[in-house]
């Protein structure tokens, strides 16, 4: 038997091509519809001769009238063509035949006529019979025979092959993506970024030889072939990839494409640009297309949108959207809506939806409302599941927990997890326990963790451990740079006890002016150290009946020094009653020697008082 070539491979158009043109224009330029007209009489005048040829016995013309029939959706008309094709050898009409039989839903024969053809060499064939095996289940026929179009050089058995190695985890599947994508195959093209992006390959090198891409620049390069094609989720990806670099104007160009192509998400990251670009209202009718299209994240972005204008009701309906397209963070958003109009009844409700589907920010704030609620036995379970989960505000609130317990070694732990998260405040009290247990090195760590997350705390702390390092060091010293400046940063930020030492600072160079300002705040803060300093210093500026309102204010909140300093004073004018009664209020405060010193002086005026 003779084995004809693949004359008409599977759906194939136009084998045979038109005669080159010969350089001569037309007398006049046909319009659409001429053309069309044209067209269809060129099928007609191909058709006509492959009848006679095949009607003359005519193999090729047989197989090729076949093809030319069930392009046109004839099946009836192509199938006796094919057969009698096919029954003569011809591989491009046993793998036809295959196609048409596949589509009458003869599985089996169809398989049949595709094994024909892809034996005598057809990789068509072998490739549509990989796909039928592999409809059914049969991995290692599918693999053999996509395996076979894939050698044979046909992009789609490659691309299909692909598909079944990364469906299996096979490494190899790189290979053939990039054989399908190097024949243009767009799908395969975005396939072939993602398995490069995700660095599944564990034969790639980390670093590339001389004139290699990188792995980043190589997927962007494929991207950008799949989403020039057309491939909306390789516009996405590409959008996102150069938006992570800062290349904000190319990415909204492909987030822009990909949107008009009906891409939800893109449509959503487009809105997020134009959100961050100022453009508030542009944002919004994108974020509306993509949670019309489904997209809960668009939909949870309107709802945020209307929340702070202060649209609540419509900040509800699209978080309520959200939660409809899926997105379990609707759920999540309408407890905060509810708490923010002091709901918090129905806000739990939404929480518990929430926390019940894996959220762990809603699972956290489950357990905060129960434990606000005097509920400690039932906030523990919620915030275990949410600290379980990753979220570190619930590791830290499970050291809270703990602590209020007394079970220190549990709260430390908690805080230790948390604070390994990067959580500040977690990091002070791991910190502070270090101090506890003079472990200085490792406190010194945590406390700068903390204080440059923002604690002020733990800035005064920093200062204070780094300030007696350098007066052990020097005892000629007070305190060195990085302490000052941990001092002066956490008194920027409020910290009371701070503010007095970077008061003591400025008054130490002789700038009252500065010492007055920082002991002023701390003392209007409630602090009774810088209640006195500031009395100290007003009464050295020739300012005493003020000093003595701000001593009063010190010893009123426990200091001892002021109390002393108010008796001295009412003594000095005579007022021994008073007197006594501040002796009396700083021998109760303290310290020892403030306490005798007051003990002595009340003594005297209890004589002067009996004399």
């Amino acid at each position: 038997m003779v084995l004809m070539g693949d004359k008409a491979r599977l759906l194939e158009t136009d084998r045979f091509v038109q005669a080159p043109d010969d350089g001569r224009d037309s007398e006049m330029a046909m319009d659409a519809m001429e053309a069309d007209g044209a067209a269809e009489a060129s099928d007609a005048v191909t058709e006509s001769g492959y009848r006679r040829a095949a009607e003359a016995g005519d193999t090729a013309a047989m197989s090729a009238l076949g093809a030319m029939l069930l392009r046109r959706g004839d099946l009836d008309g192509a199938e006796s063509h094919l057969r009698s094709a096919a029954a003569a050898g011809d591989r491009a009409a046993a793998n036809n035949l295959g196609v048409l039989l596949h589509q009458r839903g003869y599985g089996d024969e169809a398989a049949g006529w595709w094994r024909i053809a892809a034996v005598a060499g057809s990789a068509a064939a072998a490739h549509a019979l990989g796909r039928h095996y592999r409809e059914r289940g049969d991995e290692p026929a599918a693999e053999y025979w996509l395996r076979q179009s894939a050698e044979s050089g046909h992009y789609l058995g490659a691309y299909a092959l692909a598909d079944l190695l990364e469906h299996r985890g096979d490494i190899g599947a790189e290979r053939w993506f990039r054989a399908a994508a190097e024949r243009g195959h767009r799908e395969a093209a975005y396939r072939l970024a993602r398995v490069i992006e995700d660095g599944r390959d564990g034969d790639r090198r980390a670093v590339p030889a001389y004139g290699e891409l990188t792995q980043q620049a190589e997927a962007e390069q494929w991207y950008r072939q799949a989403a020039a094609r057309g491939h909306r989720r390789a516009a996405l990806q590409l959008g996102a990839l150069l938006e992570e670099r800062g290349d904000v104007q190319e990415a909204g160009r492909w987030y822009l494409s990909a949107a008009k192509d009906g891409e939800a998400r893109a449509a959503c990251a487009l809105g997020f640009l134009l959100r961050d670009a100022g453009d508030e209202e542009s944002a919004a009718e994108w974020w509306r297309r993509a949670a019309q299209d489904g997209d809960g994240n668009a939909a949870n972005a309107l709802g945020a949108l209307h929340a702070d204008r202060g649209e609540l009701q419509s900040a509800e309906r699209w978080y309520r959207a959200a939660l409809d397209a899926g997105d379990v963070n609707g759920a999540y958003n309408l407890g905060l809506l509810c708490a923010e109009q002091g709901r918090p009844g129905r806000g739990e409700q939404w929480y518990r939806r929430a926390a019940y589907a894996g959220h762990r920010e809603a699972a956290n704030a489950l357990a905060i409302l129960l434990l606000q609620r005097g509920d400690a036995s039932g906030a523990e379970p919620w915030f275990s599941k949410a600290a379980e989960a990753g979220s570190v505000d619930a590791a830290f609130n499970l050291g809270i927990l703990f602590a209020g317990r007394g079970e220190e070694r549990l709260a430390l732990s908690w805080y230790e997890r948390a604070a390994a998260a990067g959580h500040t405040e977690a990091a002070l009290q791991v910190a502070i326990a270090q101090l506890r247990d003079g472990d200085l090195q490792d406190a010194e760590g945590n406390l700068r963790c903390a204080a440059g997350g923002g604690s002020a705390e733990a800035a005064f702390r920093l200062a204070d451990l780094l300030d007696r390092r350098s007066a052990e060091a020097d005892a000629e010293r007070s305190a060195d740079d990085e302490s000052r400046h941990w001092y002066e940063r956490a008194a920027r930020q409020g910290h009371r006890r701070a503010q007095v030492r970077v008061g003591m600072f400025a008054a130490a160079r002789g700038d009252a002016v500065e010492a007055a300002t920082w002991y002023r705040a701390a003392a209007e803060a409630g602090s009774r150290n810088g209640a006195f300093n500031l009395g100290l210093l007003l009464a050295r500026e020739g300012s005493l009946p003020e000093a003595v309102l701000w001593w009063q204010r010190a010893a009123e909140s426990g200091h001892g020094r002021a109390a002393l300093r108010l008796a001295l004073i009412a003594a000095r004018r005579g007022a021994l009653a008073e007197a006594q009664r501040w002796c009396a209020r700083a021998v109760e405060l303290g310290p020892p020697e403030v306490a005798e010193r007051a003990a002595r002086l009340r003594t005297a005026l209890q004589e002067e008082l009996s004399a």
